[in-house]
């Protein structure tokens, strides 16, 4: 018997930059709510790992609006800093989740671990963890990763979060630097998102 497709979904994020990216995967004829259209505050981040905190919100955001959920749970791990920011990479931006507050913060930590850092690679990777929710309490988590190096300074605009500072493997640009349509064929989150492209 063939699966039920999903046709109207709630997104799990207060993060425009998350709800703009995943909408641009998921098919036009799936309809989308956020926590903003039913007033929601996103649930504390409790979980030790990427898979932990995106079941976590899926369940949440499910169980208030009694819906589907695909929630998100990204970051970006550098070598260098023993993987740090990590699940804590919205949080080294403050309460607003500021994202140059966050970057200046990577080259600062980065500085202190070697102040000849920029000389040396350093590799790092993002990392997505997608969890779809069902209001009968099925769930199933998927992870995308996608490798690369932290550029030696901001370069772009495109984006959201620590774009600017992450350069893909065999790439010369930024993800900050990459037009959309670009950034979607490699990212982490598209990696992810292929996992269950046939719930859709």
């Amino acid at each position: 018997m063939k699966k039920k497709k999903i046709v109207k979904l709630f997104i799990g994020s207060n993060n425009q930059g998350k709800i703009k990216e995943i909408s641009d995967l998921l098919p036009k004829t799936v309809q989308i709510l956020t926590p903003q259209d039913l007033n929601l505050k996103s649930p504390k981040e409790t979980g030790t790992t990427f898979k932990e905190n995106s079941f976590l919100k899926a369940k949440f955001f499910s169980k208030k609006s009694n819906m589907i959920c695909l929630a998100d749970d990204s970051g970006l791990e550098i070598d260098t800093l023993d993987k740090l920011p990590g699940i804590f990479s919205a949080r080294w931006g403050g309460k607003r989740s500021n994202f140059n507050l966050a970057i200046k913060k990577v080259y600062k930590e980065l500085r202190k671990k070697n102040k000849n850092w920029h000389k040396i690679k350093q590799t790092a990777r993002f990392i997505c963890a997608l969890t779809i929710y069902w209001p009968n309490n099925k769930s199933t988590t998927v992870i995308g990763k996608v490798e690369g190096t932290i550029s030696k300074v901001k370069k772009g605009k495109n984006g959201f979060g620590y774009d600017p500072i992450f350069i893909p493997l065999n790439k010369k640009l930024t993800f900050g630097q990459m037009k959309p349509r670009e950034k979607y064929r490699i990212d982490h989150r598209i990696k992810a998102f292929k996992k269950i492209k046939k719930f859709f």
